[in-house]
């Protein structure tokens, strides 16, 4: 009981001790709380009176700010002011002495009025833009002058031996030309046509001539770089215009270039043509390929960055001299056509042809069209006029009518002539497929050249056949016709006309020969075998006969000299009339005799064994058997030698 006691008491004081601890740190805190209020009210006392201070120092501090400013600002403007002054001072000395700082000059003029005019606020900076202006004005007029002098200085004609010199060695004219002599065009090679020769050009090498000096050219790009910039790009046209135009215009005419129109075509003679139109072709590769690539790579070099310029300024520079060289073609192609015109219309349209990509990639952007379709117009123009000849060449073969007189059966010069044409269009084969796929509609293009090879040779034969009614005996009618329709098989065996008219061709034209080597044989001989023959022999009772029952049992010895005579006069009228007639191939003539020794002699030495000893036994025998075989022989070898009537005989 005790213990519960004194543990309530222990209790008890513990108690009381907590409550005073407590009361201590409440009045603590309470003391706290005051002395802190008093600091915050001191503290915003001190802060109301440091305000204007820390005012004060802001606005110094924002006015040393704006001294530095303004201070590098008019150091910024002071600087550009002394570029200015030294800009104007290389200016107003001019580009001669030392146009790269010229060129810096205009640059850092252009720079200030950049400047300038982003700092409006200064107050002079209207003055000085409009100073620097006009400044710069003088300076473009004054690199217009320079670009100009220079321009023309460095701009010289071509001498043609320099032309020569950057063509294919194929290409290139002999030291000994006889054109070295003449005019400057007489140089061009002599026309030699070939399929192969024409492989070679157009992978031959060609070395267009340096026109302006390499180290020029970067500096004539900035002088156009400056021009550009200030917007005269119609002044940097019309000056390059005047100058390089003339230049390539005067490098064509040293090199032999004439402008000829269709009425001074239509004047010339044949031959003087013929030259000048060879001289074309070889002046249209100098052209495109030399001159024409070499004006291209100056615009390119000269004009960089501004293509459509340099478009424009290559355009302008050879407007003129294409015109002069494609008005000639024009002119060609336009003139009254003939047949000895088409192969240098083929040669006009290959050299076109061979040219187009050149002038496509040359000639190349929007300002060159019209000249690129004018090319491609003249192409297609040669085409048409070519194919318009050939037309005319098949009507006129079958219609010509002249009167040259073949007496003698021989090949007619007509013949000769066609067959020798169509050779001649076997060596432009690729370009007449090409020709002919310019207008193609039907079939393959191969087969359309043997249409028309096929549609000449027959006009020719239709020819042959009116021209071979012209002859009064039937049997030269028919030796003319071998003649001619032979040297036709024999020239398309040995060309390459076999292979496009084909072997059913030739074996359909060889039978028609033999067909003709026998209407003559028949024609000609079959009058005079008929005098060899028994019929008609047998005794009428007139004259006296023999009747001992040989071969020529009642056979009147009257008959047999009337055959006798009437065979000798007959075969000498064949002889002296045949021995002028000709079969100019040896191959033909020699089977042509063997033929008709084939039928004759035998039947002569028949009637010689059969009734030659009729003759012989009676009088003057010699009168009627006055050959033998062997002499009918040794005359035959005289037939179709084409002999003069008054020529002795052999």
């Amino acid at each position: 009981m005790g213990i519960a006691v004194a543990g309530m008491d222990s209790l008890s004081d513990r108690a009381s001790m907590m409550r005073e601890a407590l009361q201590k740190s409440q009045t603590i805190t309470d003391n706290v709380v005051s002395i802190l209020g008093s600091f915050d009210s001191r503290l915003s006392a001190l802060e109301t009176a440091m305000r204007p201070t820390q005012i004060r120092t802001h606005a110094i501090r924002k006015a040393h700010e704006n001294i530095d400013k303004s201070l590098k600002s008019a150091e910024v403007i002071l600087a550009q002011f002394d570029l200015s002054r030294q800009a104007e001072a290389k200016i107003l000395k001019g580009p001669h002495e030392d146009l790269e700082g010229y060129l810096g000059a205009i640059d850092q003029l252009r720079s200030n009025i950049r400047f300038f005019s982003s700092n409006k606020n200064f107050k002079n900076s209207e003055g000085v833009i409009n100073h620097s202006n006009t400044l710069l004005a003088k300076a473009i007029s004054k690199l217009e002058d320079e670009f100009k002098q220079r321009l023309n200085s460095y701009s010289k004609p071509i001498e043609p031996d320099r032309l020569f010199d950057g063509l294919p060695n194929s290409l290139r004219p002999s030291s000994e030309s006889p054109g070295n002599q003449g005019e400057p065009g007489g140089r061009g090679p002599s026309h030699n046509h070939s399929e192969h020769q024409n492989v070679d050009l157009e992978t031959a090498v060609y070395t267009p001539p340096t026109l302006i000096p390499p180290r020029i050219i970067p500096l004539l790009h900035d002088l156009a770089k400056q021009m550009v910039r200030a917007g005269h790009n119609q002044q940097l046209l019309k000056i390059y215009k005047e100058t390089r135009s003339l230049v390539l215009e005067e490098s064509l005419r040293k090199l032999g270039v004439e402008k000829l129109g269709k009425d001074d075509v239509q004047k010339m003679q044949w031959e003087v043509l013929e030259a000048k139109i060879g001289n074309w072709i070889h002046f249209m590769r100098i052209a495109v390929k030399l001159l024409f690539a070499g004006e291209r790579k100056v615009c390119d070099e000269m004009f960089e960055g501004f293509d459509s310029l340099s478009d424009q300024c290559f355009a302008e520079v050879t407007a003129s001299s294409v015109s002069v060289l494609l008005s000639f073609g024009e002119a060609i192609a336009r003139s009254k056509r003939s047949p000895e015109k088409l192969f240098v219309l083929l040669d006009m349209y290959e050299i076109m042809r061979e040219l187009h990509s050149e002038i496509e990639t040359i000639f190349k952007g929007k300002a060159c069209n019209e000249i690129r379709e004018s090319a491609l117009g003249l192409t297609k123009r040669l085409a048409q006029t070519a194919q318009e000849t050939f037309g005319d060449f098949e009507e006129a073969v079958e219609k010509d009518a002249t009167k040259t007189a073949v007496l003698d059966g021989t090949v007619h010069p007509l013949t000769s002539y066609v067959i020798n044409y169509v050779k001649f269009l076997f060596d432009y084969q690729s370009t007449l497929t090409q020709l002919f796929q310019e207008f193609e509609t039907g079939d393959g293009k191969v087969s359309q050249l043997a249409s028309v090879t096929m549609r000449i040779m027959q006009a020719l034969q239709t020819n042959l056949d009116g021209k071979s009614k012209q002859y009064r005996d039937p049997a030269l009618t028919h030796l003319f016709l071998m003649n001619n329709i032979h040297y036709m098989v024999r020239s398309v065996r040995r060309s390459e006309a076999k292979d496009l008219l084909g072997d059913d061709w030739v074996q359909i034209h060889r039978r028609i020969v033999q067909q003709h080597a026998n209407q003559y044989k028949r024609n000609a001989w079959q009058k005079i075998l008929q005098c060899l023959s028994i019929q008609g022999l047998t005794s009428s009772g007139g004259g006296s006969s023999v009747g001992d029952g040989g071969n020529s049992s009642g056979v009147s010895r009257a008959l047999i000299k009337d055959r006798f005579k009437i065979f000798n006069m007959q075969f000498e009228e064949l002889h002296q009339r045949q021995s002028q007639w000709t079969v100019p191939d040896t191959e033909l003539r020699e089977s042509l005799r063997l033929a008709v020794a084939e039928v004759l002699l035998p039947a002569y030495r028949s009637f010689l064994k059969r009734f030659g000893p009729l003759v012989e036994n009676g009088k003057n025998p010699q009168k009627y058997v006055k050959y033998t075989a062997e002499d009918l022989e040794r005359m035959l070898g005289e037939f179709f030698e084409g002999k003069n009537i008054n020529e002795p005989k052999r």
